[in-house]
């Protein structure tokens, strides 16, 4: 099998990575949902040391994410975890979760339930960070998102570019303030929330 590969992650990378810099400092266990190929855990498990980057995904994505891994031998990526956002979680917790490009591959059921499940899978003190396109006000912020969300409809009618007011409530119902939303290039924006102990 060859290594799975995503030409937007050598692309996406370095812009998330200076958010994650700015928010994950004070970090030390990752959850990332929704891994794909296993090439952002590699470049940011790489330059953030500090960091425990746990890599999940359904279960037909682990071998790739594998090889990935596999291939960069580091210390800090143990192996990937089988995750579906309607089955069961680690029985660990963890004090950030990290997702890429995924919210508009899963149905909205799926995102209610995900962001459902930070209560037990997240410690009190923990940070949440999203990228990918959003819709705002009810409108899309390009022409290209537009063209994208017609696309992922045609496939699966349950996909779609999400809301960044809807996707924002849910996390506000799980104990979760916004503390950014930074632009990235090609229309798209990494959202970080913070959920401070009580």
């Amino acid at each position: 099998m060859d290594k799975p590969y995503a030409p937007a992650c050598d692309r996406n990378r370095d812009p998330i990575l200076a958010v994650l810099r700015d928010h994950f400092a004070s970090r030390r266990r990752v959850l990332e949902i929704g891994s794909g190929t296993g090439q952002h855990a590699v470049h940011f498990a790489a330059a953030l040391t500090h960091l425990t980057w746990q890599t999940s995904d359904r279960a037909s994505n682990l071998a790739g994410i594998r090889l990935w891994l596999g291939e960069a031998r580091l210390p800090n990526t143990p192996p990937p975890l089988e995750l579906d956002v309607n089955g069961s979680w680690p029985d660990r917790r963890f004090d950030a979760i990290f997702c890429a490009n995924t919210l508009h591959i899963m149905g909205w059921n799926d995102v209610v339930r995900l962001f459902e499940a930070l209560a037990r899978a997240l410690e009190p003190d923990a940070m949440v960070a999203v990228y990918g396109p959003f819709n705002y006000a009810g409108r899309f912020t390009s022409d290209s998102n537009a063209a994208f969300d017609a696309h992922l409809k045609r496939e699966d009618p349950r996909q779609g570019i999400r809301s960044f007011e809807d996707v924002d409530a849910l996390a506000r119902g799980a104990g979760f303030s916004l503390v950014e939303d930074r632009a990235m290039p090609a229309n798209n924006r990494t959202l970080v929330w913070h959920r401070q102990a009580a």
